[in-house]
């Protein structure tokens, strides 16, 4: 439903539509309707407090009190060449979000624990999703779905290191943009890439296999 992942530089200026999180801005976002309602806006273009509700199980005055809120703070707009004076559309202004401010976070702990809960339960959400429509998919796209994990004994220099490989990575391959879409060869869908690096500290070493 949204990007939240920050870039390991911490220099989001690689990307000029996004927003990197200040004490306002994460508790703005300290609510997981507000994280969905960003990203369904991110993802599937500007929208109605109606069609939003409709889409997040909830009723309008619900989505058009966390539209205003989101509005205050900076995150939506109205996108007044679709609005008439019966229905406002609104449209997000930023295309990412990067929250990777340690200091924030020890700040604002609630605000933040909170945003960080909401985003993860919207990554569980989505693979969710995407298992209930497994069967249905074409072959092709059923052979490219993948759930794994690997558990590695890094020191967190280490760590920062294999997170910036991985970011690398990503990088070089197509981001979904509306302009990208445009241009992208026949065949393309939008596949999600979602990371998680999870320390589990204190855990023993496991024990050698004797033969």
């Amino acid at each position: 439903m949204t990007d939240n992942t920050p870039h390991p530089s911490g220099d989001p200026s690689l990307d000029e539509r996004s927003v990197v999180l200040d004490a306002k801005g994460l508790r703005a976002m300290a609510h997981p309707v507000r994280v969905q309602v960003v990203g369904l806006l991110r993802k599937h273009g500007p929208s109605t407090a109606t069609r939003l509700a409709e889409r997040l199980g909830v009723n309008s005055g619900t989505a058009s009190y966390h539209l205003r809120q989101l509005g205050a703070a900076g995150f939506v707009e109205e996108d007044t060449e679709r609005g008439n004076g019966r229905e406002r559309w609104w449209r997000s202004v930023h295309r990412t979000t990067w929250f990777n401010d340690p200091e924030l976070a020890e700040r604002e702990p609630e605000a933040a624990l909170a945003y960080q809960q909401s985003v993860a339960s919207i990554y569980a959400l989505r693979t969710r999703q995407t298992l209930n429509e497994l069967q249905t998919m074409p072959r092709v796209w059923r052979e490219r779905f993948d759930l794994s994990d690997w558990v590695l004994r890094l020191t967190p220099e280490e760590t920062t290191a294999l997170y910036q490989e991985v970011w690398e990575v990503i990088g070089r391959y197509r981001r979904d943009t509306p302009e990208n879409a445009a241009t992208a060869p026949a065949g393309a869908e939008r596949v999600g890439v979602i990371t998680h690096f999870l320390p589990e500290l204190n855990t023993p070493a496991p024990e050698e296999e004797t033969p």
